[in-house]
């Protein structure tokens, strides 16, 4: 058995239609793309002969299994609907949504459709990711105690549907990790806006702030994840990632782009001295290419810590295998609603917002 697949998006989707097109179980790729010549572009590059100049005309063509969406967040929460209604499994870039009512949306056309959906969060498929759960898992962190998340970036000069951007709706990258390692959901958050926005960079949105910084209060626990959101009037080099902290060990981002992870490791407290000492370590991780089929382990050195194969992998499997995906809708929202409770916390003043638990619906 082989799936069809449509990339839909192709400043983004440019990466990721030729791993469809080496993976086993996909059959025939097509391309969708608003600019008539970077499909053309894309689509001679690749080999791809068939092409359609809109989501719409390519939904109205016979045949196709999935679709996988890279357009911009506002499309998000209505293409998924309408792909999923159209009988097609569905994928898309982060985040699932910006409202609540759309997270809701979404849950229930999947439900109804009786099709996949896959959020297709890079970070729980990284390789940094990768290592921190085999740390977990081999007991090197011991007991989960902390978590941190960052993603810092000016989106100065980005399309202007970007302009105001609320920070905390895009908090999955950063958030999930904590989530994913710590196999919960986020129970209750409290966010402080920092840098209220100038005119300038207020968009449609309305008034908010360039960075907001959350403490998620995690279920079941006594654990915190604390992040930070910045899009805007902050003077920083791109910073995005997360650092999980154990009662005995610790794994943290770098903090400058490209450089090395740094692993800790708590030793035995020596007779006579106060405080255990720690190991320091540099790491860069390998990442899992042995979780792929031998086709895609060429593309484990990629973007977004070598995630894209392993999320084209999942989804794909996830169809073949007639199983729901990793990061199904409802896992999806779990993820996603607690940037958007951050947000309406941060309006508020930093009021304490609880998160609701899609698990239990």
């Amino acid at each position: 058995m082989s799936i069809d697949v449509i990339v839909v998006g192709l400043g983004f989707g440019a990466d990721f239609a030729p791993i469809y097109q080496a993976h086993p179980d996909v059959g025939r790729v097509a391309v969708v793309d608003a600019d008539p010549a970077r499909t053309t572009a894309v689509a001679d590059r690749l080999g791809i002969t068939e092409r359609f100049p809109s989501l719409d005309e390519a939904l109205a063509a016979p045949g196709w299994d999935a679709v996988h969406l890279l357009t911009p967040v506002r499309f998000h929460a209505e293409q998924v609907q309408q792909v999923l209604k159209s009988g097609r499994h569905c994928a898309s870039a982060v985040p699932m949504a910006t409202t609540l009512e759309d997270l809701d949306a979404l849950i229930a056309a999947q439900d109804d459709a009786r099709r996949n959906y896959m959020m297709m969060e890079t970070a729980v498929y990284s390789r940094e990711f990768f290592h921190a759960k085999h740390l977990l898992d081999n007991g090197k962190l011991g007991r989960l105690a902390y978590f941190k998340g960052d993603h810092l970036q000016n989106l100065d000069g980005y399309p202007d549907y970007w302009r105001g951007y609320p920070p905390m709706h895009y908090v999955t990258h950063a958030l999930s990790p904590a989530l994913a390692l710590a196999n919960t959901r986020v129970e209750s958050v409290r966010c402080l806006g920092s840098s209220q926005l100038t005119p300038d960079h207020i968009g449609v949105a309305g008034e908010g702030f360039g960075t907001e910084a959350a403490l998620f209060k995690l279920a079941g626990d006594d654990l915190v994840a604390n992040v930070t959101m910045s899009f805007f009037q902050l003077g920083r080099s791109y910073l995005e990632g997360f650092s999980v902290y154990g009662d005995e060990g610790a794994l943290e981002w770098p903090q400058l782009e490209g450089g090395p992870m740094k692993e800790f490791r708590l030793e035995q407290l020596p007779d006579g001295r106060r405080g255990r000492p720690v190991t320091e370590a540099d790491v860069r991780p390998p990442g899992a290419p042995e979780l792929l089929p031998a086709a895609l382990k060429r593309f484990a050195d990629g973007g977004h810590g070598g995630s894209h194969p392993h999320l084209v992998h999942e989804f794909v499997s996830s169809i073949i295998e007639n199983r729901k995906p990793r990061v199904d809708a409802r896992t999806a929202a779990t993820w996603t609603a607690p940037g958007i409770c951050a947000h309406q916390s941060a309006l508020q003043g930093g009021a304490e917002i609880q998160v609701p638990d899609y698990e239990a619906r």
